[in-house]
């Protein structure tokens, strides 16, 4: 993995985040809040393919998202392995069951919880 490569990945996970943040603050309906889950799931996705970027380039191996976070967590590149874990379990959930209430919990995390934790993220190569 070279640097620019890495900084790729962390910026394509960047935009997703501004989508993200975007889409929480103009959520107004059920349609808006499932857009919202939708832009969470391909963030979330984009966060753990970042992490694998900045981990190849310094020379880490990791497979698959969970391996990705906690081998990020270990190398100091996130200060909190859990709840990007959260994140992902509720990633999985989301994408394939659909529950009106189970959806409009996940809403009101990504809004109170995950998106400030997202946002406060600074990824480096």
């Amino acid at each position: 993995m070279t640097k620019s490569e890495a900084l790729l990945k962390i910026k394509n996970f960047e935009k997703a985040l501004s989508r993200l943040e975007e889409g929480v603050k103009e959520a107004k309906n059920e349609l808006d809040k499932d857009g919202v889950i939708q832009r969470f799931e391909f963030t979330v996705e984009l966060l753990w393919k970042a992490l694998r970027a900045i981990l190849l380039y310094q020379g880490i191996e990791c497979y698959s998202p969970r391996s990705c976070v906690k081998e990020a967590f270990k190398a100091k590149i996130i200060d909190d392995d859990e709840i990007i874990l959260d994140m992902l379990e509720d990633r999985n959930i989301s994408s394939h069951v659909y529950n009106e209430e189970k959806s409009n919990a996940l809403f009101e995390r990504i809004k109170k919880i995950y998106l400030d934790y997202l946002k406060n993220l600074d990824l480096k190569v």
